[in-house]
This record gives structure tokens, sequence and C-alpha cells, in this order.
């Protein structure tokens, strides 16, 4: 734990240090939401009916998840990324710190910051009007805990070949390019052709979508949401112990070529 909180506290200090850049993130979020309160009073409701009241509070869930997939995708390689422009990876691995400390706690940083932006996107849209007042925030909780899960387990495996290849990464590029279209993030998954949907449901951020939209926009329990909860359970209990299992191998393959401090 002190390892982590050190991790957590080091990155914390260096991008607070870019205070001008720190506060700029935070003023796109609010142009972000704006954007979509006004595309909002241009769409129909009744196409997002079952899911929101209205398309402004659809997308704006969508919007706070995006952060997410985005973290979750790109966080590990992104460190791991700087650790080798700064010289400071192989000096890490060399230390008595396992290997799960040092993947986990160089990218909980950015899914600290992530979480305050999420909750920053979500009380930006209260003040728009949207209401959370029927919002089932415990079940909104587990669903999102299983989310970050699923999604690190991704970007541990994507990780892996910046680790081996160094540059390309197939599985961000794959997943991301996947999830914005297929994924309902800013429109539902009914208005896409019938061929497309099954290859919808194989996304796990769609799953995200559904159940944190029901728990947080109607206030859905956990027996409603039991189902979309057990589809991210397995993906995470398959993808996590294979992403980790990955990353050891192209660790392992790095340091036998000489390569894990090389960018």
């Amino acid at each position: 734990m002190r390892k982590c909180l050190a991790f957590l506290k080091r990155d914390f200090l260096i991008e607070t240090s870019y205070r001008f850049n720190f506060l700029l993130s935070l003023a796109g979020l609010l142009f972000s939401v704006t954007i979509f309160y006004f595309l909002g009073k241009m769409v129909d409701p009744s196409m997002v009916r079952g899911s929101a009241d209205d398309y402004f509070s659809f997308a704006l869930v969508g919007m706070a998840l995006a952060l997410f997939l985005r973290t979750g995708l790109g966080s590990f390689a992104e460190s791991l990324r700087e650790e080798q422009m700064d010289g400071t990876l192989e000096a890490v691995m060399s230390t008595p710190t396992s290997l799960v400390t040092v993947v986990l706690s160089s990218s909980l940083w950015r899914f600290t910051f992530t979480s305050l932006a999420a909750l920053a996107f979500l009380g930006t849209g209260a003040l728009f009007g949207v209401s959370y007042a029927g919002a089932n925030w415990g079940a909104a909780l587990l669903i999102f805990a299983l989310t970050v899960a699923a999604f690190s387990s991704l970007g541990i495996i994507s990780a892996s070949f910046i680790v081996t290849f160094k540059r390309g990464d197939p599985v961000n590029w794959l997943v991301s390019s996947l999830s914005v279209p297929l994924g309902a993030l800013f429109y539902p998954v009914t208005v896409l052709p019938a061929w497309l949907r099954p290859l919808s449901k194989a996304l796990p951020i769609t799953w995200s979508l559904e159940g944190l939209r029901a728990a947080l926009l109607r206030g859905a329990g956990l027996h409603e949401l039991r189902g979309k909860m057990a589809v991210l359970a397995i993906i995470t209990i398959t993808l996590l112990p294979l992403s980790l299992a990955l990353f050891r191998l192209a660790v392992n393959h790095a340091r036998k070529t000489g390569t894990l401090s090389k960018y």
C-alpha cells in the first residue's frame, strides 16, 4: 500500500506542477457538457426512451464512461512509455516491487483524475437540469467497479504490446475503433442495423453503459442489473489473469533482449 501511495503522490505532484494544463483540462469538460446540452435540444427524446428521459442525460453518462474507456485502454501503456522515456522503468523493476504493483500503481493517478472528471461531468449535468433523485448509487458503484476492472484488463494487454513492439497497439486501436460507433456511447444500440447489434453486445462498454444508465437515470436495483454485472464479471475474470500473464511474458522478453528501457 505504501508503494501504491508513493506512485500516486509522485504522479499527483507531476500533474499539478503544470497548473495551466490542469485548469484547461477542467475547462474542457465544461465546454463538452455545454455542447451536448444544446445538441440535446435537437434530438427527439423518444429516441432514447427506456434508457433516459432525454438525449442530454443519455449522452452525459456516455461521455463520463468514454473517459474511463480511454484511461483503461491507454493509461498503462502511457505510463510505461513515460517510464521508458525517463529511464526509470528498469530501475523500478529491479527493486523488490512486484510486477502487479508496478503495473497497477503506475496508472493510479490517471484513474483517480478520471474519476474526478467523471463526477464533474455528472455534477455539471445536474446544473443543466439532469436529475439523480432516484439514482441507485450502490448499484452504479458496482457496475463502475466491474467496468474499471474490465477496461484495465484490456489496458494491461495493450501495455504488453507497447513493451514488446514499442509502437503499434492493435488492442487499443481495435477496442477504441469499435466501442465509439458500436458501444452506445452517444446513441442507443437500437439505431444500429440488426446485423451490427450482436457485435455491439460483444463489447464490455455496451453492458457498462446500459447498467450505469439504468442505475443512475432509472434507479434500477441489483436484481434488474444482475445480468449485466454477470457479463462484466465474466469478462474481468477471463481477461485479468490473461492480461497479467501476457504482461509478464512481455517484460521477460524485453529483459532478455535488453529493450525494457528503450522506447
